[in-house]
Formats: structure tokens, sequence, C-alpha cells
């Protein structure tokens, strides 16, 4: 048999097939007997690129796939295993070193997943804290028992769909989350049995709220009677619910107290509103004459007139509450019509007022000069954005000064 030769083997004439190392050493694969010697260098190199294939796949897998870290530790130290023993040809040096990088890949693969399970571990201690919280909140302070209740049992569905902690962690949210279900089952039951005697206390200060309504409801004392039943309505709502039945049986007793008070004292105010329609004829008369006023052109003599038709109002007398509103509304309107005209007057003949108007408009005047100078100057050297800029600022005292302009006019 002849010999071959390879980069990293070669078969000797006897069939014997070597492996060389990278150290450039070499050692016995196998022997080959049944064909060419480079047959036998064919074979062992597919062996080797079988071990080259496996380690690539087992590669993409660990980038590729959740294949869990152990798992792939032990795959690579079944490859590693392989590639020490193996009968082939080729740079096993280099199968090493790959599976040298893919066990740092593991490493990095395990590290990741670690901080993935302390990162969901995180997050769901904080999410059974704030189930505890809320649930310790709910037993501390929830006076809606049902929707109490409903509450408690989704935090415990919540409670179960959240992802496990440590056992240390675990238990002692656990013994809070039933503590705070413990609690607020107690203290529904604590409030439904003291119900019953707080329904009995109310219908015992209703009761007498009644009785003191029925025993105002023929008063004549318009005012205070009328205090007294706001007094009464307020301890009434503070006193609480009785039950259903005996709650109806009370409110129809006190409305009906109320009722007879307000209808005669109604009834007593409409005949007194009749007695006082006169009284209202005669201020539409004193506001038909004191609207003759308006627009104020004589600021004195409308200030005379104003004080006689005032002294004529109040000796009017009362007017029907319907109408009184609209009657001192009315009033109203030409007292501050006198009182704006009085107030224009004295601006305008104020001549320090006036001192400070004209002052104004000869300074605007004199800026508006200087920017039309100053805008001609610009416009003759061509500075098209300084002609801009002085025409911006020119609108904007022009504007300035009619407004100064009107306002000094007020005083002429």
């Amino acid at each position: 048999m002849s010999s071959a030769t390879d980069p990293w083997g070669r078969v000797d004439e006897d069939g014997t097939v070597y492996v060389r190392t990278a150290e450039g050493g070499e050692h016995v694969v196998g022997s080959w007997q049944a064909g060419a010697p480079d047959e036998a260098l064919a074979y062992f190199k597919r062996k080797y690129d079988a071990l080259a294939t496996e380690i690539g796949l087992l590669t993409q897998r660990v980038k590729t796939t959740d294949l869990q870290p152990q798992q792939a530790q032990q795959a690579v130290q079944r490859l590693r295993e392989s590639v020490e023993g193996a009968n082939a040809v080729g740079d096993l040096a280099a199968l090493g070193r790959r599976l040298d990088a893919l066990d740092d890949l593991v490493g990095r693969r395990r590290e990741e997943v670690k901080a993935r399970r302390e990162h969901a571990r995180d997050e769901a201690r904080e999410v059974k804290e704030r189930i505890v919280a809320e649930a310790e909140r709910i037993a501390a302070e929830e006076t809606h028992w049902k929707n109490g209740g409903e509450r408690l049992r989704a935090l415990v569905e919540e409670w179960k769909a959240a992802d496990r902690v440590d056992r240390t962690t675990e238990t002692a949210l656990w013994k809070r989350l039933s503590a705070a279900r413990n609690a607020f089952t107690k203290r529904r039951k604590a409030y439904f049995a003291t119900l019953d005697d707080q329904r009995a206390e109310a219908r015992r200060e209703k009761e007498r709220l009644v009785a003191d309504a029925e025993a105002l409801s023929g008063s004549t004392d318009w005012s205070d009677t009328a205090a007294a039943y706001r007094e009464l309505m307020r301890r009434w709502k503070a006193a609480g619910r009785a039950s259903r039945e005996v709650e109806d049986e009370l409110w129809a007793r006190f409305k009906g107290a109320q009722d007879v008070f307000f209808a005669a004292r109604s009834a007593v105010f409409a005949e007194r509103d009749a007695e006082f329609a006169v009284n209202a004829e005669e201020k539409e008369r004193i506001l038909a004459e004191a609207e003759k006023l308006l627009p104020v052109r004589d600021v004195r003599a409308a200030r005379q007139a104003l004080r006689g038709f005032q002294e004529r109002w109040e000796a009017a007398g009362m007017v029907p509450r319907d109408r009184r509103d609209r009657l001192e509304s009315r009033l109203r309107k030409v007292e501050e019509a006198v009182r704006t005209a009085e107030e224009s007057e004295w601006r305008r003949t104020n001549p320090e007022a006036r001192a400070r108007a004209e002052a104004t408009v000869a300074q605007l005047r004199d800026s508006i000069a200087q920017l039309e100078r100053r805008r001609d100057k610009a416009a003759a050297a061509g500075r098209d954005r300084d002609v801009k800029d002085a025409e911006e600022a020119l609108t904007a005292r022009r504007s300035w000064l009619a407004e100064a302009e009107r306002t000094l006019a007020e005083f002429s």
C-alpha cells in the first residue's frame, strides 16, 4: 500500500492513520486496509467534519433557543469527550477552542437566566407586596363591605396567578394577606353586630325629632320657627338611619309637620305680599322718574335728584318678595350710572391726570419722529432688515399714540 499525506494527517505504507497535533506531534487514530490511502484520509476527515457540525449545531441552539444552561453544559462536556478521544483527521485543537468559546457562551447564558429569574422574583415580590398592602388597607379602612369582600377575593386570585418568590418571603407575605382577610371579616361581622343597636338609637332620636317638629307645626313665629326646622333637619340627617319601615313612617310624620308650618307661613306671606303690591306700584313710578336721568349729562343735578328718589324709595316701604329683586336691580343700575358719571367727571377735570396724558402724547410723538428718521436712513442705506424693524416699532407706537390721544381728548 502506498502512503498519503494531508496538512492534518497521513497514512503510512502499512495503512496506519495518524493525525497531527497543533504542537507538531502526531498520534494514531486508526488503521485502513480496505482501499487507497486517500480514501482513508477522506473517511477520517468526515469523522472530523461530523464533530465540527455537532459543535456548530449546538452553538446555534445555545444562541437562538431557550435551551437550559445545564443541558447545554452537559452537551458541551459530551462533545469535549468526543473530541478528546476522536479518531478523526483535522484541527482537533480548533474544535477544542470552539468548545471553550461555547463554554463561555453557556456561562453567559447561565448568568442571563439567573438575572432573569432574579428579576422575575423581584417583580413577583413587588406584585405580592402590592397585593398585601392593598389587602391591609381594605382590612383597616374599607366600609363598603360588599366591594371590600369582592376585592379581597380578586386579590387572592392575583396572588395565585403571580410567580413565586423565595419561600421565606412567600410565607411571610401570605401570612400578612391571610391576616388582612381575617381582620376584614371580623370588622365586617362587628359592624353588622352593632348595626341593630345603631338603628335602634337612630329610631329613638328621630322619634324625639318628630315630636319636636309636630309641636312646632302650629307656630306663627315664622323666622325663628323656620330656623328651628332647619336645625331639626340637620339633626335628622346626623342621626343615621333606622330600619326601613320605621324610617319611612317617621319621615312621613316629620315632613308632614314641616309642611303644615310652611304652608301656613306661605299663606300669610302671600296675604302680606298682596298688601305690599301698592308699595311696589309706587316704586315702579319712582323708577320711571329715576331712569330718566340716564344717560347722565349733568352730574351734580343727577346726584341731587338721585338722593330725592332714594328717600322716596325708603318711604315707600316693603314690596312683595317676588318683585323685590327686580325692582332693586333697576334702582342699583341708576345708582351705578350716576356713580360712574361722577368718577368720569373727576378724572376729566383732574389737572394732574391731564398733565400726565399730555406728557404721554408728547413722548410718543417724539418717539415716532425718531423712528421715522431711523427708518428713512436705513432705507437710503439699503438695510432692509432695519427698515422692517423700524416699521414694526412704528406700528406699535402709532397704536399707543392713538389710545393716548383718545385719553387726552377726554379732558377737553
